[in-house]
């Protein structure tokens, strides 16, 4: 209802040309083709988190269309870096401080997925907000590989300097998901977003890195809630 009632504020107020909407890749659900690109479907998201994104996307397509806007969405992968306060990586940082034998992992670990840093997500933004856009355009924003929940908890027992931490894995939900509606495998196709002139400068294992190495470095012992 929100978001009806913001474009239809839009519609008879202002001289809209474009919205940019940012979306998420959950709207893809549990998918069967990696890396996963935008025309994949159908789409079956399983969260409510994902379930909502997906129902903004065909209201913001719909009203596009009737009212002559041009739409981008854009489908996030994991961003992070050193404003990020919450996700893995602070919660990761978080309990290592407070017990520096041993971490908790939800799931099994071997969840697998893209995260792009932050300086990468706001060139990529930048990149395709330039360019002409038909009606309604789709765009995948991630990194070009992934890194399972494993070893990014090896990466902050690294950067903190730690030895000997035992890992504590949970076991999670339905095969090893951190929790429920936690999609556990996740590679987004951004050929598209390449074609426009954006290519990413990080790994997603050296977005991780960067992003643990500000915390420590400008959090002290403490991470902002």
């Amino acid at each position: 209802m929100l978001l009806m009632f913001c474009w239809g504020a839009l519609r008879q107020n202002c001289d809209v040309e474009k919205v940019v909407f940012a979306s998420t890749s959950t709207v893809y659900g549990d998918v069967t083709m990696f890396p996963t690109n935008g025309s994949y479907a159908p789409l079956k998201p399983i969260s409510i988190y994902g379930a909502s994104r997906l129902a903004c996307e065909a209201l913001i397509s719909s009203y596009a269309y009737l009212y002559n806007f041009a739409a981008l969405i854009l489908r996030f992968a994991n961003i992070v870096g050193p404003k990020s306060h919450h996700g893995v990586i602070p919660d990761f940082v978080r309990k290592m401080r407070k017990n520096k034998k041993e971490l908790e992992i939800l799931g099994d670990g071997m969840q697998r997925k893209s995260y792009l840093y932050i300086d990468d997500c706001a060139n990529a933004i930048l990149t395709v907000c330039k360019k002409s856009n038909p009606q309604v355009e789709i765009f995948n924003v991630g990194s070009e590989d992934w890194i399972t929940v494993s070893r990014i908890a090896e990466i902050v027992v690294e950067e903190m300097g730690l030895k000997n931490v035992e890992f504590r894995f949970t076991g999670g939900f339905s095969g090893g998901r951190g929790w429920k509606g936690d999609i556990k495998k996740m590679l987004l196709d951004v050929s598209r977003l390449k074609a426009s002139g954006w290519k990413p400068k990080y790994s997603s294992e050296n977005a991780v890195k960067n992003t643990v190495e500000h915390f420590l470095r400008f959090n002290g012992n403490k991470i902002a809630c």
